[in-house]
């Protein structure tokens, strides 16, 4: 693997012992994976974030590398952590958790990494450019920066994002070379797609046949900012999908011949097929909206269908957002609307991540199908799929 004289440098130690580890770990990955030389980034989204996730071992990494000098050299922010981080009591959180979970986030800071929490960087300011290499690690958001902005990132494990972010490069392999981001699978869209929801369970279904690859989509009539972010987030969970192209969306659509792939007909009744697999008998005590974390526009849209209306007696509402849209929902009237019906807004943290068996739930409604894919095991709750005006609907009063 070639190494220009600046990485060199920083392999023999010239800019400190953390910055040497990090680049040690990246030239490992990058002999792995084939990769013949570095490429610049010019920003980083790391995971593992969670203290549920990480535990002490993870933890004592962290403040490892903090204690050694470790220091980002590129814009970098971090995946939801396991908490709100004002309002964890209210989450069931205990004492312990929320110190070590915030010592966490301290090492992250100590490193210079903004500690925005959120599985959707591009909404809060971490927004790359068409062309751009960048190290991120949450899956829906690889998955969307690679296919609706164009940028370049393979699915980084935390570690790899983090040394990435600490000496500004990472190995060129995978979706950073222009060949691996040609189609290898046409699918061909016969289901009607209504509503974001649908587009979940289309990503899910696809995730589902085709495991893996650079599907193209044919048959998408519309899609918005919001239909897509839920769809690669059902992408990547059901399948190792990071990247997609939509005639119009991917700005990369249409630069490869493709003909002689395989073509994939995904209907109405995969779609029904999914919504069935994610979906168990009972009525659910809890409903989560925002996986990925809500937009303003999402906060608008749960505001409006809650309007005047309680949610009901044991069962809850928690929508899941960044601290930069809750600010912004505060601002226009639509988290005050949702937090006066019963439910919560929470930021910085999503039912993935958070322990949120210690809420005393036992069955999430949900309208994303990577939510409904994980929680069975990460909260060992029943789970059930449905459109955002039915899954809200399930916990307020006079809902069902």
């Amino acid at each position: 693997m070639h190494l220009d004289s600046e990485e060199e440098g920083i392999l023999n130690g010239r800019e400190g012992a953390a910055a040497k580890k990090a680049m040690e770990l990246l030239v490992a990955i990058g002999e792995v994976m084939g990769a013949e030389r570095m490429v610049r980034v010019t920003s980083s989204q790391v995971s593992g974030v969670s203290y549920g996730n990480i535990g002490d071992a993870g933890l004592q990494l962290l403040e490892d590398w903090a204690e050694n000098g470790a220091r980002v050299r590129v814009p970098t922010t971090l995946n939801p952590c396991g908490m709100d981080l004002e309002r964890w009591k209210e989450m069931g959180v205990d004492g312990s958790y929320r110190a070590k979970q915030l010592r966490i986030i301290e090492a992250f800071r100590r490193m210079g990494v903004s500690t925005t929490c959120t599985c959707t960087p591009y909404l809060v300011g971490n927004l790359p450019k068409e062309g751009d290499h960048i190290a991120w690690s949450e899956s829906s958001a690889v998955c969307y920066a690679n296919s609706v902005i164009g940028a370049r990132t393979n699915r980084e494990g935390g570690p790899s994002a983090l040394a990435a972010a600490i000496v500004g490069r990472t190995p060129m392999y995978g979706l950073h070379l222009e060949e691996n981001r040609a189609p290898t699978v046409i699918i061909d869209v016969q289901a009607e797609l209504r509503t974001r929801h649908d587009f979940s369970l289309l990503g899910y279904a696809v995730g589902r046949r085709v495991g893996s690859g650079v599907p193209l989509f044919e048959g998408i009539r519309r899609a918005d900012r919001d239909d897509l972010k839920i769809m690669s987030a059902a992408l990547a969970a059901s399948g190792g999908i990071a990247m997609f192209h939509i005639p119009g969306v991917t700005p990369e659509a249409g630069r490869w011949q493709c003909r002689g792939l395989e073509r994939v007909a995904v209907g109405a009744r995969d779609l029904e097929d999914c919504r069935e697999a994610l979906t168990c008998d009972g009525e659910p005590d809890l409903c989560c909206i925002g996986c990925p974390h809500c937009s303003l526009e999402e906060l608008e849209e749960v505001a409006r269908l809650v309007k005047g209306r309680r949610v009901a007696h044991g069962k809850a509402l928690w929508v899941w957002t960044s601290k930069k849209v809750r600010e912004e929902g505060e601002r226009t009237g639509h988290v005050r609307t949702i937090e006066e019906a019963g439910g919560m807004v929470f930021t910085d943290t999503c039912m993935v991540v958070c322990p949120l068996e210690r809420a005393g739930f036992r069955h999430m409604v949900t309208d994303s199908c990577k939510a409904a894919h994980y929680v069975p095991s990460t909260a060992g709750m029943k789970t059930t799929v449905a459109e955002l005006r039915e899954a809200v609907s399930r916990v307020m009063e006079n809902g069902r």
